[in-house]
């Protein structure tokens, strides 16, 4: 037991350290990024990185300081990877605009319904972690009110209580089915960004192939099938084909 103990102290104040540490560089970095010195905030920022902790906060800071130095690949690689975080976040969506016109590449997406694009707004709302904790939520709150209607004496109180849990239990029920449909497509979805600078995409996944088009730095792409050393594209536009591995770099590698 007293073992057990010991290892669990020397853990929480190993989590603690790592912690104070990773603060320390958070403001770090910031106060680098505010003066300007673009190039040794990244350093801090991925620093962070190494050290384990992912957030949508660090992603977006580290996407500025690629911005400012007119890097554009990983500029858009890390607002993309900010936006997988925090989906309907107002400010990485406009810097993304921003990023997104500095590019070569201008491919227009393939047209949705009416139905398709209200689908995916109310799915996209969240990220699926958040629909599971909003559900998780809902869950407790039904339990909570029909706790309050088993107990309440009033009867207009206990209707109320009891529509109340009813409704929140339908809610939660709702937001498990959003949380597993926006899995669905976070699984089905392997987007990356091009970051090399010019690359010819060819029709097979090999150097004799012909070129079928050519992508510039900071283009996102969706991809569908790795072979050895190459990686099978779609762009948003519905084309198609090879690349090797070194000229794309996946966003969702955390």
């Amino acid at each position: 037991m007293t073992l057990r103990i010991w290892v669990l102290c020397v853990a929480l104040f190993t989590f603690s350290l790592g912690i104070s540490q990773n603060t320390q560089l958070f403001a770090q970095a910031t106060e680098q990024y505010n003066k300007g010195e673009y190039t040794k905030a990244i350093e801090s920022y991925e620093q962070i990185l190494q050290n384990g902790l992912h957030s949508a906060e660090l992603y977006f800071n580290l996407a500025n300081c690629h911005y400012k130095l007119n890097a554009i690949g990983p500029s858009i690689y890390f607002y993309e990877k900010a936006l997988l975080l925090k989906p309907n976040d107002a400010e990485i969506k406009n810097n993304l605009k921003y990023a997104q016109n500095m590019r070569l590449d201008a491919v227009e997406e393939m047209p949705q319904t009416e139905i398709g694009k209200a689908y995916a707004s109310i799915v996209n709302l969240f990220s699926f972690d958040g629909w599971a904790y909003l559900s998780v939520f809902l869950m407790i709150f039904f339990v909570f009110c029909y706790l309050a209607y088993y107990f309440l004496r009033n009867a207009s109180h206990k209707r109320i209580a009891f529509v109340t849990s009813i409704f929140s239990m339908i809610l939660g029920v709702i937001a498990v089915l959003l949380a597993y449909l926006q899995y669905q497509e976070f699984k089905s979805n392997n987007p990356a960004i091009v970051f090399a600078k010019e690359v010819k995409i060819t029709s097979e996944p090999n150097e004799n192939s012909e070129a079928v088009f050519i992508l510039h730095e900071g283009t996102k792409v969706n991809v569908l099938d790795d072979l050895n050393d190459w990686r099978k594209i779609r762009l948003a536009d519905g084309q198609t084909g090879w690349l090797r591995n070194e000229h794309v770099k996946l966003l969702k590698d955390f």
